[in-house]
Order: C-alpha cells, then sequence, then structure tokens
C-alpha cells in the first residue's frame, strides 16, 4: 500500500501523536457530516485542547491520525498550527481512511504512524477533553531514561465506567487487574480510568509487544488494550494519576454538559 502520510520526509520525527480517526457511533447524528474530534467544544474543535496542551509542553512537531470524514481535519488545521505566545506545531497526518478505507484502532494505527514518530513519544485521544493536563518535558525525560514501554495517566473512574480499567501500585506501576463488570468497592482493590493520555517508546510497537510492523503495510487492526495488559503483567508500564478536569466525549450529553459550563 502506498504511503498518503501527509509530510516532509525530510522533516524531523514527531514527538506527539493525536488519535483522530474513530466514527464516533454514539455521537450520531452530530458525527454524521463532521468528525468527532472537530465538533466544538468551549468555542474550538474538541482536539484542539490537546493539540495546545502539546504545544504548551514544547512540542513542535505533531502526528494526527484520521479515517472517519479525516479530509476534513487537515483542511481545518492545515500544516502548522499557531498558538500567540508559542513556538509553531508542524502537523503531519496519517491518513488511515485513504489508506485502508476505515480506522485501524489504536494499536493498528500507531503501528501505522510509527515511521514518522520518535522513539518516544506522547499520545492522546482527539475526543478526551482534558484541559488542565501538563505535558510536561520533565515526564518525557524521566520515562525517556526508565525501563518502562508506556506510562500512562489514570483517572478516577467516571460514571459511565465505574468498574476502572487498571490498578496502580504504591510503587507507580500500572496494574492487570480483572475487568469489572460492576462499580468498584471498597472491597475491590482499587481501580482506575485509562485517561488515554500517555507516553510510549517506539520499541513498545515492535516485536515481541506486537507483530505488526512498522508502518502498517497491511492495514491490520488491532486494539491497544491487550498490549497493555501483557506489558503490565511484565511490570513494563509505569503510571500516574490524574485529578485534574477530564471528560470522554463520547456521548452528545456529555457534550451538551461540557458546553454549558
Amino acid at each position: 500500500m502506498t504511503k498518503s502520510f501527509i509530510s516532509d520526509d525530510s522533516s524531523p520525527l514527531a514527538t506527539a501523536l493525536i488519535l483522530a480517526a474513530g466514527r464516533g457511533e454514539r455521537m450520531r447524528p452530530l458525527t454524521d457530516f463532521t468528525p468527532k474530534p472537530l465538533l466544538p467544544v468551549r468555542g474550538q474543535p474538541l482536539m484542539q485542547w490537546a493539540m495546545q496542551g502539546l504545544q504548551r509542553g514544547g512540542v513542535t512537531r505533531l502526528v494526527i491520525n484520521t479515517a472517519w470524514l479525516g479530509e476534513q481535519i487537515p483542511q481545518h488545521f492545515g500544516r502548522v498550527f499557531d498558538t500567540a505566545g508559542q513556538a509553531p506545531m508542524h502537523l503531519q497526518y496519517s491518513q488511515e481512511g485513504v489508506d485502508f478505507g476505515g480506522a485501524l484502532e489504536t494499536a493498528g494505527g500507531i503501528a501505522r504512524a510509527l515511521p514518522q514518530l520518535a522513539p518516544v513519544f506522547w499520545a492522546a485521544a482527539g475526543d478526551v477533553f482534558a484541559p488542565e493536563f501538563v505535558y510536561s518535558s520533565e515526564a518525557y525525560a524521566s520515562f525517556q531514561a526508565s525501563s518502562s514501554l508506556a506510562h500512562i495517566w489514570l483517572v478516577p473512574n467516571p460514571e459511565h465506567n465505574l468498574g476502572g480499567d487498571f490498578g496502580l501500585s504504591s510503587d507507580g506501576l500500572a496494574l492487570n487487574l480483572p475487568k469489572l463488570t460492576r462499580p468498584a468497592t471498597d472491597e475491590d482493590r482499587q481501580r482506575f480510568t485509562f485517561s488515554t493520555i500517555a507516553l510510549y517508546k517506539r520499541a513498545f510497537f515492535e516485536a515481541p509487544w506486537c507483530n505488526i510492523p512498522a508502518g502498517n503495510p497491511s492495514g491490520l487492526k488491532a486494539p491497544l488494550a491487550a498490549m497493555l495488559r501483557t506489558a503490565m503483567d511484565n511490570a513494563c508500564v509505569s503510571a500516574s494519576l490524574y485529578t485534574g478536569a477530564w471528560t470522554d466525549v463520547g456521548t452528545p450529553e456529555r457534550l451538551a454538559q461540557l458546553n454549558a459550563t
């Protein structure tokens, strides 16, 4: 499959990726004509909040993966994202919809974008609102020097995920705990929800952790959760708890609540 990345092959590798390829089925009819990451939240596209946070953190090269109505995203943002008082952020696009007719899921999409990404990179979902999150250069450097393959940020469980996703040990490791189908109780080991914000090393998306070749030339679809759980079982995923404002904008009701406050 010919690459349809929108980028300059001579450009430096990007240190961040925003995942913006999903269909947003639960957001219909709002997403029938607009990709979910471009839906307006408090006066600007939802994904722009994460872009601004990354820019404040010093990111100057960003990859955005696209699929559903994906042409609208480069049409809106172009090749350079400018914010007053910040260094320009150069944008590259991994166009899964153009190349394969649809999204490749999280791990498949990251593998597809891997040739454009630095050995250590931030990842965030374009449909999550976390305006106070700090993409700090200190966190990046600390993770880069660590033995971990991934560092994820967990949040207190929202109403739509009261069972949580993962545990957090006292020494800062993410724990692969059994998934609950009910709200966690005091008798359960404490569980938190994965915010989608993370730092990854390219090595995590290579053998033996990931069997998709860099660039994902066959367009294989693959989720990320199973990879993370396997890496957690090998003590390769560190984690932090984030308690600032955070919303997974997964329904029209949650979007309306954000825009009403």
